[in-house]
């Protein structure tokens, strides 16, 4: 019966189902499932404790989140993306893309997001259902799409990755862009009395198509889940070595899979593909492009720490709230030193290197204000300006400042930049500024 339980509660976290619409009871043994996972990979590592994570509820507790900036001070050796390990400068492209872009991989791949198993298998995408429908006044042909990958090495877990996509009707057959969306399942609601249009409105007035893929379907978002899902199945059940990847680079995986369908579908310019992703999904975004050349243009959203926030900077979520028993599935098991034995100026890389995997492609980092100062805006903001020398030695064209712009007016004319808008945590207002920006490179001139 215990076992029952457990399969049921690691299946029905692995889907949409938000941890809000499960029982007390059922939230609780799932929060025991991720201690357990948590504290088997500390005791792999040699690790008893690790440092309490930033405090965002209680002022009074010694541990309360920093959001002053004099006291958010980047430490002294933030590591230079054009500096070989063996201290040699990186001068021209040649040297970056056959030396000091392979380094930078293999340091996120051990110590942060995780190495991907040899031979994953195979995804067999099957539409599922179609029917057409108006948005924005179109008429749309919108699929449901199950990618069922290959389980015959493990058969006791079963993945199913799910797959919206909608083209409009007049645009089938002429492989038109795609936006694809990291989804939780439900579109982020707008201001009341808002009535501009949504994301999707405004893709097909473009006349692009847009997707959505759910990651819980590829992973589940919590410790108890890594028995199942992508990681589970390679592992066949069993526990996580130490570089062993997390959720996000499965949700990463997961993504590049749907680039492998549009590839096949004759109604999607493959090489016009933007991800977006917002919070934990904004993290799992950048990854995707940061190990997928494929993806042209990214829309990064508030993506905080383990995305696009630099790890040293003292201001809003810590590396000690990543490596916690909330969060830790989302990085390899030794991202966890970092919050114990080591420190955040111990890691061999900082944010700016993942993004600077992601050059020389565009890319749009995006932040709100009232409310999303959690994610650390500004440290998003410095993770671009300090990467920019690797977009200028590629030939593009970067932040060019270092000046932290004011609230909604953004640095936008690059093919690196950055937008923050006066709302909370949120990606809607600046979707268009996106589009826009997405558009330079979608559309003919």
């Amino acid at each position: 019966m215990k076992y029952l339980t457990l399969t049921f509660l690691i299946f029905f976290s692995s889907f949409r189902v938000q941890a809000q619409f499960l029982s007390k009871a059922a939230r609780d043994s799932l929060a025991r499932i991720s201690n357990y996972e948590h504290h088997l990979e500390l005791a792999a590592l040699g690790i008893e404790k690790l440092r309490n994570g930033a405090n965002g509820n209680d002022p009074k507790a010694p541990n309360y989140v920093n959001y002053l900036e004099e006291k958010a001070s980047i430490y002294p050796n933030l590591p230079n993306p054009l500096f070989t390990n063996g201290r040699l400068k990186v001068e021209d492209a040649e040297t970056w893309w056959k030396v000091r872009r392979p380094e930078i991989v293999e340091m996120f791949d051990r110590e942060v997001y995780g190495r991907m198993p040899e031979n994953l298998p195979e995804v067999d995408w099957q539409v599922i259902e179609t029917k057409e429908e108006q948005i924005s006044g179109q008429a749309v042909v919108s699929k449901r799409i199950r990618g069922v990958v290959d389980n015959s090495s493990y058969p006791a877990v079963a993945v199913h990755i799910e797959l919206n996509l909608s083209v409009p009707k007049k645009q089938l057959g002429k492989g038109v862009p795609v936006v694809m969306e990291f989804s939780w399942g439900f579109d982020f609601r707008r201001r009341e009395g808002d009535n501009s249009k949504t994301w999707k409105e405004q893709v097909v007035d473009r006349g692009w198509a847009f997707a959505t893929l759910i990651p819980t379907s590829v992973q589940a978002d919590n410790g108890a889940g890594l028995r199942s899902g992508i990681i589970g199945l390679c592992n066949k059940g069993l526990p996580r070595q130490t570089d062993d990847w997390g959720a996000l680079r499965a949700w990463a995986w997961g993504g590049s899979r749907a680039i492998d369908y549009f590839e096949s579908n004759p109604d999607i310019d493959a090489k016009r593909v933007a991800i977006e992703g917002h919070s934990r999904y904004g993290k799992a975004a950048a990854v995707a492009m940061a190990y997928d050349t494929r993806f042209a243009v990214g829309f990064i959203s508030s993506s905080g720490a383990g995305g696009l926030k630099l790890y040293r900077r003292d201001y809003g979520e810590q590396v000690e709230n990543v490596a916690g028993t909330g969060e830790f599935h989302w990085m390899a098991p030794n991202f966890m030193k970092y919050a114990g034995p080591l420190s955040w100026d111990d890691l061999p890389v900082d944010a700016h290197e993942l993004l600077a995997l992601i050059a020389p492609r565009p890319v749009f980092v995006s932040a709100g204000n009232k409310g999303d100062q959690w994610v650390d805006p500004k440290g998003m903001f410095e993770a671009a300006a300090e990467v920019s020398p690797v977009y200028t030695l590629l030939g593009k064209k970067a932040l060019g400042t270092s000046q932290f712009p004011q609230v909604e007016e953004g640095v936008l004319d690059g093919d690196l930049v950055y937008r923050q808008h006066n709302e909370g945590h949120t990606p809607n207002p600046n979707w268009p500024y996106f589009l826009d920006f997405a558009s330079r490179y979608f559309e003919p001139n």
